[in-house]
């Protein structure tokens, strides 16, 4: 069994998460190989420890910024588990992910339709709007309904959009 982190670990982990976060506006700071590589290492410290804001930040630039397919792949994973512990924006970009065709993939309407439903009740106003867009037009695994497509749509109009 896996002992919890202590205390002192969390905090020193929030510390250099925070720190890095700040360090991010200092555009020669990034530049620097061995700051990057830092900073880095606190993103995903802080992800490993299961903060969802943390998942979903780190997942993001793994997925547009990463190095490799590993990189690519570790994003996907920390935004899947950001989006099932209700964060919104990963939600939404999963749903864009799963209309993308990749190697290791193919297009998955009715995924997409799953993970902007979640985004949806996270409280994401265009995932609403592209939900209405996928149900109208339907894709690959998912039926056009345009009743589905109504309600969405006034969800997005509800939301602003």
């Amino acid at each position: 069994m896996i002992q919890p982190a202590p205390w002192w670990w969390k905090l020193r982990a929030r510390l250099g998460y925070v720190v890095a976060r700040r360090m991010l506006r200092w555009p020669a700071l990034v530049k620097q190989p061995a700051v990057w590589r830092w900073m880095e290492g606190q993103f995903s410290r802080m992800a490993n420890l299961g903060d969802t804001v943390a998942q979903s930040f780190y997942g993001h630039l793994l997925l547009y910024r990463g190095s490799g397919m590993g990189a690519r792949q570790e994003g996907r994973r920390l935004l899947q588990l950001a989006a099932q512990a209700g964060d919104g924006k990963a939600a939404y970009q999963l749903g864009l992910l799963c209309l993308q065709q990749s190697p290791e993939r193919a297009v998955d309407a009715a995924q997409a339709a799953d993970w902007w439903l979640k985004a949806v009740a996270a409280g994401h106003p265009l995932a609403a709007r592209k939900l209405a867009d996928l149900y109208r037009e339907g894709g690959p695994g998912l039926a056009a309904d345009a009743e589905l497509a109504r309600q969405m749509d006034q969800r997005a109009a509800e939301s602003g959009l």
